[in-house]
């Protein structure tokens, strides 16, 4: 039942993941909560299947020409150095610390994305009025 479980989380990630939520948001809580994975071993997971899917994309996104190259180097060093920085600090973060931060963010993005979706609602109110 365990392996249907993870097959099927997995599944429901990528779903998310490839509607462009970010696997992440859905993938980590499934598996801390739900699973009872460590939150280092769920981020750990999350990474993984992250890479699959920016690779994926990236290659549509190339081959569609829908991506800027100018500066990318720039983008690219400040991601490695925050990367390996996240990286570092969640190896020696205890677990319930991970949970809480993680839970933070979760709350911020949620009222930064309530807050764009109320912007973007009296954006095309106005609009239908004129």
């Amino acid at each position: 039942m365990m392996i249907f479980l993870q097959i099927l989380f997995g599944i429901l990630g990528g779903f998310f993941g490839g509607l462009g939520m970010g696997g992440g948001t859905i993938l980590i809580p499934i598996l801390t909560i739900f699973l009872g994975f460590d939150q280092q071993l769920s981020q750990g997971i999350n990474l993984l299947s992250f890479l699959v899917m920016a690779i994926i994309s990236i290659c549509i996104h190339l081959h569609n020409n829908l991506i800027e190259t100018k500066g990318v180097f720039w983008i690219i060093i400040g991601g490695l150095i925050s990367a390996v920085g996240g990286s570092f600090l969640a190896t020696v973060l205890p677990s319930y610390i991970l949970r809480k931060c993680f839970g933070a963010f979760l709350c911020v993005l949620s009222v930064f994305e309530f807050l764009k979706a109320t912007k973007k609602e009296k954006k095309s109110v106005s609009t239908k009025k004129n």
